[in-house]
């Protein structure tokens, strides 16, 4: 197995949803990593890596390598410079999204600590829940906050 290279990477999980189209490189996992996650982002101009969102269990640390993205955080708006890093703690306080603004690409690396997380989409009000296997298995929903249920709702008492 050849070790994973931030300058040749091998982007295993694009994602193309308009608006929010970028390459990703799942390093940690193309390393086998169990536990920490390591993903390279390349996003095109005028779009986004993802939607403003916050994890209830994850914390990230992202490291800007090339271009100038735009960062929203609960605070607004605002231009970070190559090499700027920053931490994204658990819980509304550390919601983020990152924008290309731009007319190159720009390249981040995102680290996080691999575990079950629920994943709180504040402007779309909805919320994924995702169970982080190093196979990529296990349980990934999302849904409308609206929808939803009673603790009990839909069981049958014994």
């Amino acid at each position: 197995m050849n070790s994973p290279n931030i300058n040749r990477p091998l982007f295993d999980e694009p994602r193309e949803y308009p608006g929010f189209s970028c390459l990703r490189a799942r390093i940690g996992r193309q390393l086998g990593s169990q536990k920490l996650g390591v993903s390279l982002f390349e996003v095109p101009p005028g779009e986004a890596a993802y939607p403003y969102h916050f994890h209830l269990a994850e914390e990230e640390v992202i490291v800007v390598l090339a271009g100038r993205p735009s960062l929203r955080t609960p605070e607004g708006w605002r231009k970070l410079e190559e090499g700027a890093v920053m931490s994204f703690l658990v819980g509304e306080g550390g919601a983020h999204q990152l924008v290309n603004r731009t007319d190159e690409p720009i390249r981040f690396l995102a680290f996080s600590n691999q575990q079950p997380d629920i994943v709180i989409r504040p402007d779309s009000g909805t919320l994924s829940v995702a169970e982080r296997r190093p196979d990529d298995g296990g349980v990934h929903y999302h849904f409308r906050a609206e929808d939803a249920v009673g603790y009990i709702e839909g069981e049958r008492a014994p």
